[in-house]
């Protein structure tokens, strides 16, 4: 039953377990795939450059192959393209002009798909560009100088860039199709690993159950014996202390019960229809004279009708404990600001005037037995509230959270949902 009971914040668990797995797949495959993209387009272009290199250097022409040829520098990786084949297989062209860029002549002979005049127009908008080297309609080109002015050599790279396109490609679909396996692989196992963690939760969940029937016995019956003492001996003040911290631990107990109750089991919720306006105006209307005795200054505005479907008595509760929060904290002769709104979803907004709200952490205000003034510890208060109230909103598909406005107003943002 524990198991069945914890299994929404399991399932929690193991969703935000595979979501991170998920994204942490897809940056490391992102990365490969870029470092793959990277090396690709950059073998590609030494590639290319040595070829331009190479013709450029003997004039504009390919030079036979001289096997005694020494090694290219080195590099990344090491390369020599050039083989006894190279000078058939290498389609280029050339182009001459003067230090003024005017055509002195061009060489189409070992390519037949471009013609002289195109040759000239690739020229054209290579120099205009300014750049010595580049990719210009598939073709690499290099420009340097030249005996009467500059040389520009084009060599097609058509066919390595369609091949490195389909390498990269393949590269893709391999990361693709292993990070689908992986996250299969993932989602089936991920159940025996957040099982430790589903155990320990119930382990949990079960001690506090049977910690607080356990401890409720002896505690009435040290209540029931002070009773019987003061009716024996009359009242006394060591006595007042224990009743008192009596009662204290009673309440506690039962609080942490309910609270560990709220957790396990959502299906407990007692489900209604009713007007969520009207169950606000009641519960301000309780904490107005508080509030009034206390010195501050209430402000309460809703719409005139938010109909909501939910536990009604939890919902009492939530606006309880936020209202009763901000009694005990808001500063004296401040203000009390209660607010809500139904658009989408129903929206409370609380605020309240509270000096040391710097000091609060408010990524904490929900934790149990935080409190956000220890000097106040001794208040009634145990530090479990707000989990309640947080608990009590999720389990009507909501969330609240904390909010520092201005230097001195701390609020809390309520959103419900239908259940």
């Amino acid at each position: 039953m524990k198991m069945k009971n914890g299994k929404n914040m399991i399932d929690s668990l193991r969703r935000k377990m595979i979501f991170v797995s998920a994204v942490s797949i897809a940056a490391v495959v992102f990365l490969i795939f870029l470092a793959i993209y990277i090396t690709g387009v950059r073998q590609l272009n030494r590639t290319m450059d040595m070829l331009t290199d190479t013709i450029s250097q003997n004039g504009g022409r390919f030079p036979p192959f001289d096997p005694k040829r020494p090694a290219p520098a080195a590099g990344f990786p090491p390369m020599d393209i050039i083989t006894p084949e190279t000078e058939f297989s290498t389609r280029f062209f050339t182009v001459w002009t003067d230090e003024e860029f005017h055509f002195i002549k061009e060489n189409t002979e070992s390519i037949s798909s471009v013609t002289a005049w195109q040759a000239r127009q690739y020229t054209q908008e290579i120099l205009a560009r300014g750049k010595k080297r580049g990719w210009i309609s598939g073709y690499r080109y290099k420009i340097v100088p030249a005996k009467y002015g500059y040389l520009a050599v084009f060599v097609d790279g058509r066919m390595n860039r369609a091949m490195t396109r389909q390498s990269i490609l393949a590269s893709l679909v391999v990361l693709i199709g292993s990070s689908i396996v992986i996250l299969l692989l993932i989602i089936a196992f991920s159940r025996y690993a957040v099982r430790p963690a589903a155990e320990s939760y119930n382990k949990q969940k079960q001690f506090i159950t049977d910690a607080g029937h356990e401890l409720k016995t002896p505690l009435t019956l040290i209540l029931s014996n002070i009773d019987i003492i003061e009716n024996d001996f009359g009242k006394s003040e060591w006595l007042d202390d224990i009743r008192s911290e009596g009662e204290r631990m009673a309440a506690l107990i039962n609080q942490l019960v309910t609270l560990s109750r709220m957790d396990e089991d959502h299906s407990n919720l007692t489900v209604s229809s009713f007007d969520l306006a009207t169950v606000l105006s009641d519960t301000v209307s309780e904490f107005q004279p508080l509030a009034a005795e206390s010195g501050m200054n209430l402000r309460f505005h809703t719409v005139p009708s938010v109909p909501y479907r939910g536990d009604e008595g939890l919902i009492r509760r939530l606006f309880a404990i936020l209202l009763d929060n901000a009694v005990k904290y808001c500063d004296f002769g401040g203000t009390i600001s209660v607010a809500l709104s139904a658009k989408r979803h129903p929206v409370l907004i609380m605020e309240n005037t509270y000096k040391n709200v710097n000091a609060a952490e408010l990524n904490r205000l929900f934790d149990r037995f935080y409190r956000a003034d220890r000097a106040r510890s001794r208040s009634g208060s145990f530090g479990i509230g707000l989990s309640m109230a947080k608990a009590i909103a999720k389990n009507h598909h909501g969330d609240i959270t904390a909010y520092q406005k201005g230097a001195d107003v701390i609020g809390f943002k309520v959103v419900l949902n239908n259940i």
